[in-house]
């Protein structure tokens, strides 16, 4: 299982927590690969872009006009997170819903 997320991001945190083999990956630092993005985007479209983060709110309106996957290359702080791939089945954020599809 691989999480993209931010390191200083305590939902991934938690996430990395409750996960014990997860690869974790800083977006921040590594980026996503974009055949990851695309198959992100394609299952979660705009929920992938986290409008209430401090990236989005400090960018400019050309930006935030972007083509979801052009904006996740160009600012993958973003991403909503954590995004988690688990042998190609994606899972976004960390709330409940998702923790019981993990079995967590």
């Amino acid at each position: 299982m691989i999480l993209y997320g931010l390191k200083n991001c305590d939902t991934c945190r938690k996430a990395l927590k409750k996960i014990d083999l997860a690869t974790f990956v800083d977006v921040r630092a590594e980026g996503v690969p974009d055949e990851i993005l695309e198959k992100a985007i394609a299952q979660f479209g705009n929920a992938l872009i986290n409008s209430r983060s401090t990236t989005w709110r400090q960018m400019s309106d050309a930006d935030r006009e972007m083509a979801p996957l052009e904006l996740l290359k160009k600012h993958p702080t973003v991403m909503k997170r954590p995004l988690i791939d688990r042998d190609g089945e994606f899972f976004l954020g960390w709330t409940p819903k998702v923790q019981s599809a993990l079995d967590i």
